[in-house]
């Protein structure tokens, strides 16, 4: 009933608005956040489908779905996002879940989602915070091996979410949110302490002083890979660009013949949350159907700890 879609690919990193960075980069990335908020607001959205991640603020490792859709959602506020609800469409978001079991994808359903700055800062920046248009949140797991979802099986969720919404007559912007190239100190199971091991696999409440202390940690970290602290993983500039030119271009093809281990190899730990760009893309109608793209930037921000890339495409439908 309407291809009038949207998608944007935007990094995000929690270090924004906490670690300095020099004047002429954080003129670049304001300018080109401007560029995202009125191209986006300009195209009018009458639904959005968010593709994040967690950081074991929501989700955690004694239950950890690929892939869940919410219903409901609330952001928990980590670092300088917002708290609260999320205006989470519940009808679109349950016929989402039921198109795709009926299209054999199983998928998780959430009554409850938390997230985190996954998902909150690319509304914080486009809408100034959580009142934006309807929601239907996606949770993608990108930290906890063995269960991050293969790039083929990302695009073929995002074909599927394409063909859903094929039969609705919305507006409907994708957003893809992380990436691109980083390594975090994100923990895993294979940390030493104990005590670090339980907190990722049964999640709770972490105290200020805790939710302080891990904040302290992450801009101690982009700060160290700023100083060029060789025991940290480099940003991976040249692997942020192929990935997006290939996300622009539509070569999904090439992308999915990328190597599970390389990523993490290549572009770090964490450089799988760029597969929720490539959920959004697949969900964009196919070609020849032509994309206008009139906002694409790039930066590598080691203080931020992040490869920072910004990716707006649209199909042009009027409103």
């Amino acid at each position: 009933m309407s291809t009038a879609r949207a998608f944007l690919g935007l990094s995000h990193t929690p270090l924004m608005d906490l670690n300095p960075v020099a004047a002429e980069v954080r003129h670049d990335i304001d300018t080109l956040i401007a560029a995202v908020r009125g191209a986006v607001l300009d195209w009018a959205p009458e639904l959005i489908v968010l593709i994040g991640p967690d950081h074991y603020n929501g989700f955690f490792n004694a239950l950890m779905p690929p892939f869940c859709i919410g219903d409901a959602a609330s952001s928990v506020g980590d670092y300088t996002t917002p708290a609260g609800p999320l205006n989470v469409d519940a009808e679109a978001a349950i016929a989402l879940a039921t198109h795709l079991m009926d299209a054999d994808f199983d998928i998780a359903v959430s009554r409850r989602m938390r997230v985190d700055h996954g998902f909150a800062q690319a509304l914080q920046l486009v809408w100034g915070g959580l009142a934006t248009p309807p929601i239907v949140p996606l949770f993608m797991n990108a930290v906890a091996q063995p269960g991050i979802p293969r790039l083929r099986r990302c695009r073929a969720l995002g074909e599927s979410i394409g063909r859903f919404l094929d039969t609705l007559p919305r507006r409907t912007l994708l957003i893809g949110s992380g990436g691109l190239s980083h390594e975090p100190p994100v923990p895993t199971l294979a940390h030493p302490d104990a005590g670090v091991r339980e907190r990722i696999t049964v999640g709770r409440e972490p105290t200020a002083a805790e939710r302080d202390a891990k904040t302290a940690r992450v801009m101690a970290a982009g700060v160290a890979l700023a100083a060029g602290d060789t025991t940290m993983k480099p940003l991976a500039p040249d692997w942020d660009r192929r990935w997006m030119d290939a996300i622009a271009d539509g070569r999904l093809d090439a992308l999915c013949a990328l190597d599970e281990v390389g990523i993490t190899r290549d572009a770090g730990l964490s450089a799988h949350e760029s597969k929720t760009w490539l959920i959004a893309r697949a969900a964009m109608p196919a070609p020849p159907t032509p994309l206008a793209c009139p906002v694409r930037g790039y930066r590598a921000i080691p203080e931020w700890i992040a490869g920072y890339g910004a990716l707006f495409m649209h199909t042009g439908a009027p409103r």
